[in-house]
């Protein structure tokens, strides 16, 4: 069951967007206006609201953290906030001074990425406050934009219906027509799903528009076999165009608000309606789950905002189905595996899984520990050249635990490289 529990109506005109951290709610709206909510009781913040935009506020989200919030507004700035006292922190202008009609934190709070009516999208340094990036769509206004759950990538929709995935320097990947009369919001499932072909991990990315469809789409990026989108459903529940759209934080279920009044909650994995709630009396414009409570709010333009709790049924329904897709993963052979860690670009190792007897049910029961301690994988991160160095030496120990290691074999940590590479660009301008 879902049920109604509180609603929001302070201001004094459309709601544009909601959001929440893991402690408060976040509203803005045409009032020019951003409000703070705790959620322990809804309550209004002190400092509340938070007033700076000339116009019209279209988009608010939290970094990571929850300790800065940003908005955004049609007077070309993207403000962030202090969320503990209100103070604003920077005032980070669109270069071109176009309306900036969308604002999103990268998962790792460096960046802030925001698009303008004039299709520009900017990524700006959270830290220093100062562009970092920049790139431009050829047609229309950029009215949506998600960050992959790792950061590689940023997608963005614009008023044309292009979807375009650019990488974490700005390059256009890819860029194809999704909706035909325009996309209204994009998001993505914040947890990746294994199995499906040749066993690589994707996330799921929703988008909805003006054809009064949400479609689901797989994104996959892998250093062996680069990018990929492919499309993979639509959902059709509303008769009008669907104006936002939003997963679950465990990627369990998928909301959409609409310009037929509605709030629809779908089962991610079924794509069967859970539920269909219509307390609004005028378009349904943002709606967003809570990320560690079963909790949902849905925004309109008739001013006001409402809280739905579910209850612990309803995430069990959602989860039951999600059970079987890993039960796929468990059918997996030896030799299924082995496809796999190739496909990962973790050839090297396929010899130490094979001499392990790892199969699908195995490979979903491996930890770091079991990595370490069963099949004696090192498991730490060290200088190529140092290592080769120590192995030259005929070393066959671990420099961390002075175990006797039964493989030379050195695997390329790319995360920890990745991470690297990104904090030098961050701090070497």
């Amino acid at each position: 069951m879902v049920k109604l529990i509180h609603t929001l109506a302070d201001h004094g005109d459309d709601v544009n967007c909601c959001a929440f951290s893991i402690s408060l709610l976040a509203t803005c709206s045409l009032d020019k206006t951003i409000r703070l909510y705790s959620l322990s009781d809804f309550t209004e913040l002190p400092h509340s609201p938070l007033k700076f935009h000339t116009y019209a506020v279209h988009c608010c989200c939290f970094s990571p953290s929850g300790h800065i919030l940003a908005s955004c507004s049609t007077d070309g700035t993207t403000v962030l906030w202090n969320t503990q006292n209100g103070q604003t922190l920077a005032v980070m202008e669109q270069p071109s001074g176009s309306p900036v009609r969308v604002c999103q934190f990268s998962p790792d709070s460096t960046c802030v990425a925001s698009g303008a009516a004039d299709g520009t999208v900017v990524l700006w340094n959270a830290q220093s406050y100062k562009l970092y990036r920049c790139g431009s769509v050829k047609d229309g206004s950029l009215v949506a934009c998600a960050f992959s759950p790792n950061g590689n990538l940023l997608v963005t929709g614009s008023s044309c219906g292009d979807l375009t995935v650019w990488d974490d320097k700005m390059r256009c990947l890819h860029s194809e027509k999704a909706h035909d009369l325009g996309i209204t919001c994009c998001d993505f499932s914040s947890q990746p799903v294994s199995g499906g072909e040749q066993g690589l991990q994707f996330f799921r990315l929703a988008s909805c528009g003006q054809d009064c469809q949400i479609k689901i789409w797989v994104v996959s990026f892998t250093h062996v076999l680069g990018f990929e989108l492919k499309y993979k459903s639509t959902l059709s529940g509303h008769c009008a165009p669907v104006l936002a759209c939003a997963f679950s934080h465990d990627g369990q279920m998928i909301v959409s608000g609409s310009v037929d009044k509605s709030v629809i909650v779908y089962n991610t994995n079924t794509e069967n309606i859970l539920y269909t709630l219509t307390q609004h009396t005028r378009y349904v414009t943002t709606c967003a789950f809570a990320p560690n409570v079963l909790l949902l709010a849905t925004g309109s333009m008739d001013k006001t905002v409402n809280i739905w709790q579910f209850d612990v049924e309803t995430l069990y329904q959602a989860r039951s189905t999600e059970d079987q897709l890993k039960q796929f993963t468990e059918d997996w052979s030896e030799e299924d595996v082995s496809t796999w860690l190739c496909t990962q670009g973790l050839k090297d190792l396929v010899g130490i899984f094979k001499i392990n007897n790892i199969d699908g049910k195995e490979l979903l029961n491996l930890t770091k520990e079991s990595l370490a301690d069963d099949l004696k994988i090192d498991g730490y991160s060290y200088e190529r050249e140092a290592m080769e160095n120590w192995i030259s030496k005929k070393k066959r120990t671990s420099p961390m635990t002075n175990l006797v290691l039964p493989s030379v074999v050195l695997t390329p940590n790319r995360t920890l490289k990745m991470a690297i590479n990104r904090w030098l660009e961050t701090h070497q301008k």
